[in-house]
């Protein structure tokens, strides 16, 4: 992979959990929480700033991969089960701590990530919609994906490539390029086209499909081009997308409970993910930030997995220390904490996320 595009994709996955993070922030100043460090990146502190009036400390840290957000009250070292048992039989604790709010407001707290990346998603689909368009029937030259086993990607044509001419002639837009190829049925054509900004050539016989036998296809489908909407529109269409990748994240997570060894396909891991940002990066910046608002969802959802070390594993503790009218035994909870964390690791290594690139592919982006 590109270093300049891992760099990005590093940087924009950076960004998402900052941006995750700083929903507990706000909600935990909101509920009258101390903040005692809110750093942008881990390891060594770079630059330091200690504000006078909320006495937080907002770091810059050597390494920018995400961030932390740490409150009074969160010491790591006695678990919250047990340090609201100590609350509750007398312990002191200032207003300002973490653990001298009620239930409802720690719930807020802990959920406030989550529900800051999926605000992240729809301002950025709606954004991306609203300044740059929806995409449409047009097709550009921009090839969107190769079909295996046809002449397009024998020749190694890849998604993020462009075609720039056929047999000498320019392409100048899709729907020429559509016609050129389909009117050179059983005809050998010399293609010109551009990967990674060098220039490649193949020649090729364009052939019939099942689905349409009649004309040639070399064997992989343009980009569609995007077209300006109303505000109105954009919202609409920014509504329907953030639904739909919302229910496939779910399916796919349900899918992997229900019938695993069929759903496993459908899912990847972070290195996946960051080929597929490498991959949306060719395509401009609406593929792109359209591939940053499914980051931000998964993200979202990820942390919502009833699992300890997660903000879902913590919203469940007290969850269940509502319904009780007490928190769970520490004993108890620090043997979820060691199974979950376990679980976890699994989850990570083995799919920690859903095949984005397929998913994108759903409105022919990707």
């Amino acid at each position: 992979m590109n270093p300049e595009k891992l760099i990005v994709f590093l940087v924009n996955l950076s960004v998402l959990v900052v941006l995750h993070e700083y929903g507990h922030f706000i909600v935990a100043r909101l509920c009258g929480v101390r903040v005692t460090d809110f750093a942008v990146g881990f390891g060594p502190t770079l630059l330091k700033w200690t504000s006078k009036r909320s006495g937080t400390n907002y770091r810059i840290n050597l390494l920018p991969l995400g961030g932390y957000c740490q409150m009074k009250g969160e010491d790591g070292k006695t678990n919250e089960a047990e340090q609201q048992r100590q609350f509750r039989h007398g312990v002191a604790y200032d207003s300002d701590n973490f653990q001298a709010k009620n239930a409802l407001q720690r719930l807020a707290i802990v959920l406030a990530g989550p529900v800051a990346n999926f605000i992240v998603a729809l301002v950025l689909l709606f954004s991306t919609a609203a300044l740059i368009g929806v995409p449409g029937d047009k097709p550009t030259t921009v090839v969107q994906q190769s079909i295996p086993g046809l002449p397009a990607d024998r020749a190694g044509v890849q998604a993020g490539d462009r075609i720039i001419s056929i047999d000498g002639r320019a392409m100048p837009d899709g729907n020429v390029l559509v016609n050129t190829i389909h009117h050179a049925l059983g005809k050998r054509i010399h293609v010109v086209y551009e990967h990674a900004g060098q220039q490649r050539a193949f020649d090729a016989v364009p052939v019939g499909i099942p689905a349409d036998p009649k004309e040639g296809h070399l064997g992989f489908s343009p980009l569609q081009a995007t077209h300006p909407v109303s505000v109105l529109v954009a919202a609409g269409f920014a509504g329907s997308e953030f639904s739909a990748f919302i229910t496939s994240t779910l399916g796919v997570l349900g899918g992997l409970v229900t019938h695993p060894a069929q759903v496993a396909g459908q899912v990847t891991g972070p290195i996946g993910i960051a080929q597929v940002s490498a991959q949306a990066q060719d395509f401009g910046p609406y593929i792109f930030l359209r591939l940053s608002a499914m980051l931000s969802i998964s993200l979202g959802i990820f942390n919502l997995l009833p699992i300890p070390a997660l903000d879902g594993g913590r919203a469940a503790f007290i969850l269940v220390e509502m319904l009780r009218g007490r928190p769970v035994d520490p004993e108890k909870e620090a043997l979820v904490h060691v199974g979950g964390f376990a679980v976890l690791i699994v989850l990570m290594l083995a799919v920690s996320y859903h095949d984005i690139s397929a998913l994108a592919s759903r409105h022919g982006q990707l």
